[in-house]
């Protein structure tokens, strides 16, 4: 690449100084610093002190080394966030929807509902015809079920609220103590599921997506016929491996692994 034609030196400096600071996890002293820049001693300490300052590195105090700061991963997150999980999402999408072979979703919680977003339409003869825009209710959706039992607990309480749980199905979950232990259930398994709950024969299979702060940003599912569907974790770890691969890619650094 061709060097940008207007160029200050000492912000040039503190540039190559944080990204000698990235390459090295374990610190640099200012003299190690001085010699990976080619720089004075005194001046690679001033460079320390400003970034130093500003939070962009920190002093181990025990061993007197510069690591990178917080101020970085407050902007990093910043930058993450303005990452649109929708396209991230649809390639990923798109591989879980060969693998498993059914269809795949991404949605979010809205008003108090799931709002679908993206969907990759299964090849198989039979499909579920779920499109962009479409609303679910939350305790018969595996999204919806996944959002809800990955996020903090008092939006359950939030989400429960005044709420009546309209049976679909005669597999629907009616009461809110009984939606509270498939929860708990759905966190424990590491994967949420809608057994024929919203529409009878039909099968879903849910996981969170994270964004970078580690919010549960949205869920995905596979969705299917229960002849093809099962309950065996097979479908449910491809499902976890693509959220956790979208939530790698809007920055989360803890994925979930089954």
């Amino acid at each position: 690449m061709k060097p940008p034609a207007y160029r200050i030196q000492v912000l040039d400096r503190a540039f190559q100084a944080l990204d000698a600071l990235a390459a090295q996890p374990f610190g640099l002293g200012v003299t190690e610093l001085a010699q990976r820049l080619d720089l004075h001693k005194s001046t690679a300490h001033r460079i320390a002190m400003v970034l130093e300052s500003a939070r962009f590195i920190e002093k181990d105090a025990a061993s007197g080394k510069y690591n990178l700061g917080p101020k970085l991963f407050e902007l990093g997150r910043a930058a993450v966030a303005r990452l649109d999980v929708y396209e991230i999402a649809r390639p990923h999408l798109r591989a879980l929807a060969a693998a498993t072979g059914e269809t795949a979703h991404l949605g979010v919680l809205r008003a108090g509902e799931v709002v679908s977003v993206v969907h990759v339409h299964s090849r198989q003869t039979l499909t579920t015809p779920i499109t962009v825009g479409a609303r679910t209710p939350v305790h018969c959706s595996s999204i919806g079920k996944a959002i809800l039992a990955f996020g903090p607990p008092a939006e359950i309480d939030t989400w429960l609220r005044g709420r009546k749980l309209t049976p679909y199905t005669r597999l629907t979950i009616k009461s809110s103590r009984r939606f509270r232990q498939e929860l708990s259930a759905t966190r424990a398994r590491g994967y949420s599921l809608d057994n024929e709950e919203r529409e009878e024969g039909l099968r879903c299979i849910g996981a969170p997506v994270r964004d970078g702060s580690g919010s549960v940003a949205a869920a995905i599912s596979v969705a299917g016929p229960v002849s093809r569907v099962g309950l065996n974790g097979a479908l449910a770890s491809l499902v976890i491996d693509a959220a956790d691969r979208i939530s790698a890619a809007l920055g989360y650094r803890a994925a979930r692994h089954s």
